[in-house]
């Protein structure tokens, strides 16, 4: 009678971490025990609040009453989460950055080509309001591109020039190749530019050129070198008759 009494007003509070498992199977309580543990589960902390009461007679036995109160907690890694969030947030920005450079430019090569001699092509043509946005935008994924390594990839040899291996390893980063993108969108529609207001001085052909500009700017300076070579002596007999 004194160990029930002492039992039945005094719970028994355990806090444990175990393995997944019924708690208290099999067994037999002649006292109330409230458990306030954590179960290592698959991975994830389980922290479970059980109470077990019973009631004893020495006729019928004992009795035991399961109340579980479970609560499933992830384990988190703040560090972890962080880099993965950081870099798919890079990933989508540098994703989202190439598409909006590469269709900015269309229109612009759209007009050298389809409407060459049109008033609106040659104002658009003379703005420097898409090679500043360009920069611009280049400079901010520069930024975020740049870490300590990067100096060292560029200058990779002991003579301080770059390196196929460490250009290589440097363009792995989809920022960096994304930033590489616009700076190439830039010098592209900078040359193209160059080639549609030559070929209007001069009177010369120039959509196909400004077309290989788009995607192979060294190939349509040399087709517009290659055209105005040909073309010249015709405009000098042009000019004596």
């Amino acid at each position: 009678m004194y160990f029930s009494s002492c039992f039945s007003h005094s719970p028994l509070t355990l806090k444990a971490m175990k393995p997944c498992g019924s708690v208290g199977k099999g067994k037999n309580f002649a006292f109330p025990i409230r458990s306030n543990g954590a179960e290592l589960c698959d991975g994830h902390i389980v922290r479970s609040r059980v109470n077990l009461s019973g009631d004893w007679s020495f006729i019928g036995g004992s009795r035991i009453i399961v109340k579980p109160k479970a609560t499933r907690l992830l384990l988190h890694y703040p560090k972890r989460g962080q880099m993965q969030a950081s870099c798919f947030i890079g990933s989508q920005l540098a994703s989202t950055v190439f598409t909006v450079g590469t269709i900015a430019v269309l229109p612009f090569y759209t007009l050298m080509v389809l409407a060459p001699k049109s008033e609106l092509t040659k104002k658009s043509m003379e703005s420097s309001i898409p090679y500043v946005v360009l920069s611009i935008l280049y400079a901010y994924l520069l930024y975020l591109s740049w870490t300590p390594e990067t100096v060292r990839l560029i200058f990779a040899s002991k003579y301080l020039l770059p390196e196929l291996a460490g250009i290589a390893k440097m363009f792995s980063s989809e920022m960096t190749l994304a930033s590489a993108w616009i700076h190439l969108l830039v010098v592209d529609l900078f040359a193209a530019r160059h080639i549609f207001q030559d070929g209007l001085k001069n009177q010369i052909e120039t959509r196909h050129s400004v077309s290989f500009c788009l995607f192979f700017c060294p190939i349509g300076i040399l087709t517009h070198v290659i055209t105005k070579s040909m073309t010249k002596p015709a405009r000098k007999e042009g000019h004596g008759l």
